[in-house]
């Protein structure tokens, strides 16, 4: 078990880490620890995920509590189905992009709210390693649910296309085929890898790794498209391409879904902390209230309903909507941002083009041994500068920021730095990574 309960979710290498003997155990678990009477489940397509339902499934019924089983879901998907059938919490079974070998848990509360390591994750693996759930003198039953129509309608209902745009969607043989199946007839759809495939014969189910959007690209401007959509492995992710076939960073996509939202009026709306400085601006220029937010969807969905927010963007490409129960829906993404090219009369990479006003590092990883003494050196070097400690340590100046932070997940320093031009973004990043490196 070493090792699969982790900051956001339970996940690891099936079957050495993950099996059905530990499935059943955290279904069980899952109701000691929750007091979940109903509990939503849905799979994703990795050839292991229906025996792996089998037995979480069994824990939780054995335990007491029913069963509302949702079939092959994206994870918006399943969040949707939490919050619209009043369940008291859900399981998706995805390791999302992670090779095929992998599987894993995602959980939530009602309303989807998600467990994190902070607030359910750590209690849920002690009671599996001491077995210490009570013995439940009655036993659950299992029920199927359809959720597929529903969301459809819930897709449909935010549309406000005034013709049907042509997009090529690279579906990585994964769950955002299920994502937008509601409503891929009011777009002229060019599909790649778009059949079912748990192993991922063409490539890693991830946007985040760039690589993986050349061929998106390069079908972008055979067929003249108006924008690519390119999902990861549970479709709570997705990479945009614009027009040209130039990759949309997903900070600036949300400044794009922003502008499209608060036409509508004013509204609260979240941005990660790595977010360039231009997002902020758009959304306080179109009469938002911009607030940024630390790193990490358990995080960012607290705050968001903290603060009344709408919306929230993730440098990660992780989006999340209020009328999805405030999680992440990229159908609503997918549908929003082909609302802004409408509306707006112009092509997606005139819509990016002005936000491409700073010149950024990206997240760069660097492994360390021990993280404080670096964090301790980079605090004192740079407290001329605005620094707050939200995640990590920001620190802001009139023409460059930056943020180093540790990963929740590895032994690594992650860093992004941001400035005016692109030569004293390069200076900052290096003079940085030689103190973290070194």
């Amino acid at each position: 078990m070493s090792g699969i309960f982790k900051a956001y979710d339970i996940r690891g290498v099936y079957p050495e880490q993950l099996n059905e003997g530990i499935a059943e155990a955290i279904g069980r678990a899952y109701v000691e620890f929750t007091g979940a009477r109903t509990v939503v489940i849905g799979i994703d397509m990795r050839p292991h995920a229906k025996p792996m339902f089998d037995a979480l499934a069994a824990g939780i019924v054995a335990q007491g509590a029913d069963v509302i089983d949702i079939g092959m879901v994206s994870t918006p998907m399943s969040y949707f189905a939490n919050g619209t059938l009043k369940a008291d919490g859900s399981i998706i079974i995805t390791a999302s992009h992670n090779p095929a070998e992998w599987s894993g848990f995602k959980l939530c509360i009602a309303d989807a709210v998600p467990i994190s390591g902070a607030t359910g994750i750590a209690d849920i693996e002690k009671i599996v390693a001491a077995k210490s759930w009570k013995k439940s003198d009655k036993i659950g039953k299992i029920s199927k649910y359809d959720i597929s129509d529903e969301y459809a309608q819930f897709l449909r209902s935010h549309a406000q296309m005034d013709r049907k745009l042509k997009v090529v969607v690279d579906y990585a043989n994964a769950m955002g085929s299920l994502e937008i199946a509601g409503i891929e007839d009011m777009f002229d759809i060019i599909p790649l890898y778009k059949e079912l495939d748990g192993t991922f014969p063409n490539h890693e189910a991830n946007p985040l790794n760039t690589s993986t959007l050349d061929v998106l690209r390069a079908k972008v401007i055979e067929h003249g498209a108006d924008f690519g959509a390119g999902f990861d492995g549970d479709a709570d992710r997705c990479g945009f391409v614009d027009n040209q076939g130039e990759i949309i960073p997903m900070d600036l996509f949300t400044a794009l879904i922003a502008q499209d939202i608060l036409s509508d009026g004013p509204a609260t709306i979240l941005y990660d902390l790595r977010s360039s400085r231009v997002v902020k601006e758009v959304i306080e220029a179109n009469g938002g209230t911009a607030i940024m937010s630390r790193v990490g969807h358990a995080f960012i969905k607290a705050q968001m309903r903290e603060n009344d927010a709408v919306f929230a963007g993730e440098l990660s490409g992780h989006y999340y909507f209020k009328e999805n129960f405030t999680a992440e829906s990229q159908g609503l993404s997918f549908i929003t941002f082909a609302n802004l090219i409408c509306k707006s009369g112009k092509k997606a990479h005139e819509l990016v083009a002005p936000l491409r006003k700073y010149y950024s590092s990206g997240e760069l990883n660097s492994k360390v041994a021990d993280v404080a003494p670096i964090l301790k050196k980079i605090r004192a070097d740079y407290q001329d500068g605005k620094q707050f400690e939200l995640d990590g340590i920001s620190t802001e100046y009139p023409t460059w920021w930056f943020n180093v932070r540790a990963s929740n997940t590895e032994p690594l320093l992650r860093l992004i730095v941001e400035a005016d031009t692109e030569a004293l973004m390069k200076q900052k990043r290096d003079e940085l990574l030689a103190i973290i490196r070194n």
